[in-house]
């Protein structure tokens, strides 16, 4: 499968502009494709307007397309059409943006977009992702960090990538917190799912995938947890198709 992804972390960097520290990541993606507009899916973002999800979905957009109109790009979202669905197989590009995993999950499954998703991408559409949109890359939502505000159909996701990613991974509890470090959640995955690899996606990186090559990106060395072995080490610019 001839795919094309640009996995993001996270998208803001404390004291940074929105999608500042990968926008030049993202541009590059983009331009190679000579894309032109961008469809957004904003089902993650739903804490950005109190009313209701509509607004929320309107805000998420607006900000978005701030920055992408900056790079030359359109962009237009699921949530403003009747059939999502012919948008999405009709898209250049597909940027799902981060927030609450479960709720976007949740809205993919009901929409019938997660299908519709994953056959564009898996036939070479450009797709990226930040934060929940990486997550939801990946065979399952289940190595988010979010709270499960909605119960999705499923757990299950695009599958683009065969192991998981927790982004904005870090490496100690806060200071005066008693609860499992993220190291030991994703170890708690890892003995019930055994057979899966966990890539601990630090703040300000990124995969490109394209094909069967996977590329870690951006300013920070990533973790790969799996089960029965120490956590491993990888830096930026490492080669990291094996895991593909």
């Amino acid at each position: 499968m001839n795919k094309k992804l640009l996995l993001i972390s996270n998208s803001t960097m404390v004291g940074e502009p929105y999608l500042e520290w990968p926008k030049s990541y993202i541009a590059d993606f983009l331009q190679a494709f000579e894309i032109k507009k961008i469809t957004f899916v904003p089902y993650a973002g739903v804490g950005l307007n109190t009313v209701s999800l509509t607004k929320s979905y309107d805000a998420y957009l607006e900000r978005v397309a701030v920055v992408m109109e900056s790079l030359g790009f359109e962009t237009e979202s699921v949530h403003q059409t009747n059939n999502p669905v012919l948008m999405v197989e009709q898209a250049e590009a597909i940027a799902v943006g981060g927030g609450n995993t479960f709720h976007l999950v949740a809205e993919m499954h009901r929409t019938g977009l997660m299908k519709a998703i994953k056959e564009k991408a898996e036939s070479g559409t450009p797709y990226m992702g930040w934060s929940a949109g990486s997550n939801v890359a990946c065979p399952t939502l289940m190595t988010t960090n979010d709270m499960p505000i909605i119960q999705p159909e499923s757990f299950s996701c695009l599958n683009l990538i065969p192991f998981q990613i927790n982004p904005h991974y870090l490496d100690a509890n806060p200071e005066g917190h008693g609860g499992e470090t993220r190291q030991q959640r994703i170890e708690e995955f890892l003995v019930v799912n055994k057979k899966m690899k966990v890539l601990g996606l630090r703040e300000a990186s990124l995969l490109f995938v394209d094909g069967d090559q996977i590329k870690l990106m951006g300013n920070r060395p990533a973790r790969l947890f799996q089960f029965g072995n120490e956590p491993r080490e990888y830096a930026q610019g490492s080669d990291l198709s094996f895991l593909g």
